[in-house]
């Protein structure tokens, strides 16, 4: 059942897709393609981050729902969102903190396709967990990605192998247009979700933030001695992907405290995951700077 806010749902549907769209196009007019075989040359890399995200942010999310002792509802809340993996705006989000332009893209695709046979595997997990009988077939699941994730990264991608001066040249104005939908839409979103943070409570935020500093303390810690893998590590295990947190939620009608668990994630997220993103920009301009 969804949560209404004061924003109309097909006002926020259509900027949030909108949105999504044109980051995930904007990205792939950035990624060179050959620049991917130096990521699949490193499989270790790439296995450690796939286990940090796919397996465990949820691990550390059941010992910490459990830990507060929260109801059920909140609990399958905050399971829900850590097993909903590559989250569209964390690529984005890697790759202005300083993420590894070469490894960050890579990852997102695959979280995005691993996330079509982990997620059904993780819902029945949760059943034996929670006593319940939901489920979530691939292809939902397939569906959901590829429109959201994988169709406008590759337009971008072939726009950019097809016609790479004129994808250098929109890239600009297409990344400005991505970011101004962007702001729009955290605008929209807050004002639509700030009464359902606040009436889930602090104790669940608190939760939350916990765990999303864990979890950006576990991909910083297996992405590895490079900054630029860490960062891309560390940010998407910390964002989780709520359109398929809300798409298991809605087809298997979840009770509304789970949706506004969902949606009290990804504020909470967000802004625990700002300081990091803003250090981490940091730092990487003093060590271009000093490369210079």
């Amino acid at each position: 059942m969804p949560v209404e806010g004061p924003i109309p749902q097909a006002v926020l549907t259509i900027v949030a897709a909108a949105t999504v769209f044109s980051v995930m196009f904007t990205l792939g007019l950035d990624i060179v393609v050959g620049e991917m075989r130096w990521v699949l040359a490193r499989p270790g890399k790439l296995a450690r981050a796939l286990f940090a995200v796919i397996v465990g942010v949820p691990a550390a999310a059941l010992v910490i729902a459990r830990a507060f002792d929260f109801e059920r509802w909140v609990q399958i809340g905050i399971v829900l969102m850590a097993v909903s993996p590559g989250a569209p705006i964390a690529l984005r989000r890697s790759l202005d903190a300083g993420g590894s332009h070469r490894f960050a893209p890579v990852l997102q695709i695959l979280l995005a396709l691993l996330a079509i046979a982990s997620m059904p595997l993780w819902i029945a997990a949760l059943n034996h967990v929670y006593a319940g009988n939901a489920d979530i077939s691939p292809w939902q699941v397939a569906r959901q990605v590829f429109f959201a994730q994988l169709l406008p990264l590759c337009l971008g991608m072939g726009c950019r192998a097809a016609w790479p001066e004129r994808a250098r040249r929109w890239a600009a104005s297409l990344a400005r247009l991505a970011r101004l939908l962007l702001v729009v839409l955290t605008l929209l979103a807050l004002i639509d979700v700030w009464q359902v943070v606040f009436d889930a409570g602090p104790r669940v935020a608190l939760a939350i933030a916990v765990l999303t500093v864990a979890a950006l303390a576990l991909g910083h810690a297996l992405g590895g001695p490079d900054p630029g893998t860490r960062t891309a590590v560390a940010i998407s295990s910390a964002l989780r992907n709520p359109g398929l947190a809300l798409l298991v939620a809605t087809i298997n009608g979840a009770a509304p405290a789970a949706t506004r668990t969902v949606l009290t994630y990804l504020v909470v997220a967000a802004l625990t995951v700002a300081p990091y993103a803003i250090w981490h920009q940091r730092f990487s301009g003093r060590r271009s700077r000093r490369a210079q």
